[in-house]
């Protein structure tokens, strides 16, 4: 098998009108080389805001083209990140697909929030703007709209807005020719939905970036093939297209976004009045090329450095014992590394398990007792940079249970865990108890702790500046739960 290359990332988005993919390489320079690009409209979404549910028929059409884009990784070698957005959220069998897509493509598969879907488009579209630069984004979807304001490439603000083209298209059949009481209801649709999901008043620049197949489609139609359309051309889109017949948009657009043209020509036309916006600029960046400079950062070590210093400064804020946090990590990673071959968890467990480890004492300053449980919501509800939502949960679940109960299933805030989330959690968190008990004394006496596997057991060898008899008695109390989770003895060789 060929390794993997830091180098090559690549980025898959399920969304809701078709699945994409794009590799990259990393330059040296942190600019990112496209290698190779696919795009298959496969609908993921058809029916969902209908039924509720990914069809068998469906589920098995995006089952076929995920295969695909893993063999292309596997190919190219290349880190991947699979996310996708508002129809595996909202489909009550979404889990289930997930977990079909894992057993059959190896791809773990990430279902993203709304505000996590906007801030990687944010990233995307604002990627190398200069700090000061204020900016809105506006990204039109299949099934929502996300919508975010930035300094920068920073967003200070994410709002998802639940009216997407396939969603309004499948509620008000608009994929025929459109009669103007039917339109005036779909604007109505649409506004209220600004209306309840983001705050008016926002003052934004002038002119917002459009991200996303469907408003490039609308703007450019709106503007005679022009990138930028004014409110005015958007609202006079609109009616044009909702007078067209099904015949005369497959003149203009492709099948696909032909179908869908006049609903999120309906949505653009609400969020330029909503936002008060003089224009929308369409730009060909977004969703995938946000998770692309976010794999790109997290492959060089100034990334790594600055995703720990932003981590030790959340610490901080809570009077954190930093030695002890910075010496538990330690021993941690180097636990994590030398028992790879008994834990298989991917790479990017790594560094949940680093977070983990600096962050599973800031609960002490709400209080001492059951301070793991304090620990979990602050690092629940933190802003980590650099970390999604979902790897935000599983940090905070690791930092959780580095004491006390060991996490399993019967857990109430493990029981919607995915299958392979709870057994890197469980692996995680187990690791992290053997590292926090090398340092129960709070006094980094254990200088060194070498994990050598043989057969059936796992030999652990400390070196220490001193008696370590209350890390050598915590590390035994672990022993019993790494057995249970790695199947293998833990045997402790301590200096007397």
């Amino acid at each position: 098998m060929r390794e993997r290359d830091d180098r090559v990332v690549a980025a898959i988005d399920v969304g809701t009108n078709a699945v994409r993919m794009e590799i990259a390489r990393v330059l040296p320079d942190g600019s990112l080389e496209t290698l190779h690009q696919e795009r298959d409209p496969i609908r993921p979404g058809e029916g969902v805001y209908l039924s509720g549910a990914i069809s068998r028929q469906v589920a098995d059409r995006l089952l076929a083209t995920l295969r695909r884009y893993a063999a292309l990784a596997k190919r190219h070698s290349a880190r991947v990140r699979a996310v996708a957005t508002s129809a595996i959220r909202e489909a009550k069998n979404g889990p289930e697909v997930v977990e079909r897509v894992r057993a059959a493509t190896g791809l773990d598969l990430e279902v993203v929030s709304g505000r996590e879907e906007a801030r990687l488009i944010c990233l995307g579209v604002l990627h190398g703007r200069p700090r000061a630069a204020r900016s809105m984004v506006v990204d039109i979807g299949g099934g929502s709209t996300e919508v975010a304001t930035a300094l920068g490439e920073r967003p200070t603000s994410l709002w998802s807005v639940p009216v997407g083209a396939v969603r309004l298209t499948q509620i008000f059949d608009t994929g025929g020719r459109v009669g103007r009481s039917q339109l005036r209801v779909l604007r109505g649709f649409a506004e209220e939905a600004f209306r309840e999901a983001v705050p008016r008043g926002l003052r934004p620049p002038r002119t917002a970036l459009g991200s996303s197949g469907t408003i490039q489609a609308v703007v450019a139609f709106a503007a005679d093939g022009a990138h930028r359309a004014s409110r005015k051309q958007v609202a006079k889109a609109l009616d044009d297209l909702a007078e067209m017949s099904p015949e005369e948009r497959r003149k203009r657009f492709d099948p696909g976004r032909a179908e869908i043209v006049v609903a999120g020509a309906a949505i653009l036309d609400a969020a330029v009045r909503h936002l008060g916006l003089a224009s929308v600029s369409a730009v060909d960046t977004g969703l995938r090329h946000g998770v692309l400079v976010e794999l790109a950062r997290r492959s060089g070590p100034s990334s790594d450095r600055s995703t720990g210093e932003a981590l030790v400064d959340f610490g901080r804020r809570f009077a954190f014992d930093e030695r002890h946090a910075r010496h538990v990590a330690g021993m941690a990673l180097k636990l994590y590394d030398a028992a790879e071959r008994l834990h298989r968890l991917p790479l990017g467990a790594r560094r949940l398990l680093e977070a983990a480890a600096l962050l599973h004492d800031v609960g002490h300053s709400v209080s001492p007792h059951r301070h793991h449980r304090h620990t979990y919501y602050l690092v629940a509800n933190a802003d980590l940079p650099g970390f999604a939502d979902r790897e935000r949960e599983l940090v905070a679940l690791v930092a959780r249970y580095h004491r006390r109960s060991a996490p399993s299933r019967e857990k109430t805030d493990l029981k919607a865990l995915s299958n392979a989330d709870l057994r890197a959690v469980r692996a995680l968190a187990t690791l992290l108890r053997v590292a926090d008990a090398l340092d129960r004394s709070h006094q980094q006496l254990v200088r060194s702790a070498d994990l050598r596997l043989t057969g059936r057991v796992a030999r652990l060898r400390l070196r220490a500046a001193g008696a370590v008899d209350l890390e050598a008695w915590d590390v035994r109390r672990e022993a019993a739960l790494f057995r249970r989770v790695f199947r293998r003895r833990l045997d402790l060789v301590a200096p007397r």
